[in-house]
């Protein structure tokens, strides 16, 4: 392969030197495959907030004033319980997603967190068996209600344990 100059030599270095570097580079690490795009949703809501109201909200709350009028019967009257306080709670959750689109919203997700606060304090006296304490959170229960309906200008005012009134039966 030499010659009296040494030219083809050179020459099949002079080729063969670029491929060895090619093959050197991608011998080289790579760079981490990228992690696939994460899918995040956007919360739209569905429902009118009136039909969690009369949906959601007025079925748990009216079955739990029925549940604490007297201390609940056993075990699962308890679970029971405690779940409708969690199914209200996460009504509020719910809520959150729907604010008011005036000027309204920073209050509007204030009342919301007060309803999943009031309904959670609800939930674990529940969890407890209190009687007393389920009392008293059904009547903060009623007042978180109360408080966004006013705020908000809805004419309808919770009470709980009231002797008479729509959704009462006993």
């Amino acid at each position: 392969m030499s010659s009296k100059n040494g030219l083809p030599w050179r020459r099949f270095l002079f080729l063969a030197l670029p491929f060895g570097l090619v093959l050197v580079g991608s011998a080289s690490p790579q760079a981490p495959p990228r992690p696939p795009k994460r899918i995040v949703p956007k919360l739209e809501p569905v429902a009118e907030t009136k039909l969690l109201m009369e949906g959601l909200n007025q079925p748990n709350f009216s079955a739990l004033e029925k549940l604490l009028k007297k201390q609940p019967a056993d075990e699962d009257a308890w679970v029971f319980a405690r779940g409708q306080a969690l199914l209200i709670g996460e009504t509020a959750n719910l809520l959150m997603i729907r604010p008011p689109r005036n000027n309204g919203q920073d209050l509007w997700m204030e009342r919301s967190m007060g309803l999943r606060q009031a309904a959670s304090s609800l939930a674990a006296s529940l969890a407890k068996k209190d009687i007393e304490a389920g009392h008293a959170g059904m009547l903060e229960l009623a007042n978180a209600c109360n408080r966004c309906h006013k705020s908000f200008r809805v004419p309808v005012k919770i009470v709980p344990f009231a002797e008479s009134g729509p959704g009462k039966d006993d």
